[in-house]
């Protein structure tokens, strides 16, 4: 799988783009989606929440978005 996608960028040009950066921005839009830590982690493999901690980046105005959809 890396060797094929160091390939890919390569060959599009894309230069300073790693696996891993991709994993992290779907890990992070699933938090900003709204699903609980639990759920993600069964997404991601994650056995460890503290981990997957870092990826929550947590914005103070989308937290009261959530909670007005909710009703709070």
């Amino acid at each position: 799988m890396g060797t094929a996608f160091r390939r890919v960028c390569r060959t599009l040009c894309i230069e300073d783009l790693r696996f891993h950066d991709l994993h992290h921005e779907a890990t992070r839009r699933l938090f900003e989606a709204g699903f609980s830590i639990e759920q993600v982690a069964l997404v991601t493999g994650h056995k460890d929440w503290r981990m997957l901690r870092r990826y929550t980046h947590l914005r103070t105005e989308g937290l009261h978005a959530l909670a007005a959809s909710r009703g709070a």
